[in-house]
């Protein structure tokens, strides 16, 4: 059974490369051809053209840019599309984008399935982290044994069309809200003179991570009138954080514009309301 694989950035060609150590046929497209010809020698059969690059392809896999880059290189595959060929998109795209190709692909007489990951180069060359699936199950059921080599675990998230999509999303947006919190982290303590390193053992010792589920059930209850810390103290120890960075001529990326929030609802009296109190318009 042959595979197509559109797409040979770092995640693409990790996919590929893993595909033919397990012995299988993989025809490969890149827009820079120098990417796919990179493969040749280990296996791939390379492309000039995505169309090519398609025929006699039971499935097809993208992993591509965005919306825009996924609808052109598909759009240019389309004329060698077998019939009752499935293209599976592993591109962190739009929930309306994911939708809007499951229909139009399905119009034209071909299977389109949004199946975005949570994993890193070395996640596909050995196969593990996360696929996330959600849509047709029937379909879902069919490839699954397909999908489950590339991947440590297939996450089904049920038949809502483009759900897989805004999962994707709210993970990656977390992703970056972390990275951007811990950028502060580390700003705070080069103005204290203390070490990422010495961050790092605190986080061993104290893990935050463990709060997570439940300072999340707290955020989206509604409920913030029993403080564990009141929003006026947090705000407190915020403006410490600010002052101490900026005293040493340090950066800072979100703290401000927490601040900012956290101001906000103290003005509309809720001061001495759990801190968490700043996620109400996001959970109401």
């Amino acid at each position: 059974m042959a595979r197509a694989f559109l797409g040979m950035g770092l995640l693409g060609a990790n996919f590929v490369k893993a595909m033919l150590d397990k012995g299988e046929k993989v025809q490969i497209w890149n827009r820079n051809p120098e990417r796919a010809r990179a493969l040749e020698a280990s296996g791939a059969e390379v492309f000039a053209s995505a169309a090519d690059a398609v025929k006699g392809a039971d499935h097809v896999h993208i992993t591509v840019k965005d919306d825009a880059a996924v609808n052109e290189v598909l759009a240019a595959a389309a004329p060698g599309l077998k019939p009752g060929a499935i293209i599976i998109d592993h591109t962190t795209t739009t929930v309306e984008g994911a939708r809007q190709r499951t229909e139009a692909w399905k119009d034209k007489g071909f299977t389109y399935l949004h199946a975005p990951v949570f994993m890193g180069p070395a996640n596909a060359r050995e196969g593990s982290g996360y696929m996330l699936v959600s849509g047709d199950q029937a379909l879902i059921e069919k490839v699954q044994p397909l999908l489950d080599k590339m991947t440590g675990k297939v996450i089904n998230l049920g038949p809502e069309e483009g759900k897989a999509a805004g999962m994707k999303l709210i993970g990656n947006s977390f992703l970056v809200t972390f990275v951007a919190g811990l950028s502060d982290t580390l700003s705070l303590g080069k103005a204290l003179n203390i070490s990422a390193q010495d961050i790092g053992s605190l986080f061993d010792i104290w893990n935050p991570a463990q709060m997570l589920p439940v300072r999340l059930q707290r955020m989206s209850s509604g409920d913030y009138s029993k403080a564990s810390w009141e929003l006026n103290m947090a705000r407190k120890d915020t403006q410490i954080f600010i002052n101490t960075v900026n005293e040493n001529n340090g950066s800072l990326t979100v703290l401000p514009a927490i601040a900012a929030t956290m101001d906000k609802w103290i003005e509309k009296g809720f001061g001495t309301s759990d801190w968490t109190v700043i996620a109400k318009d996001a959970v109401s």
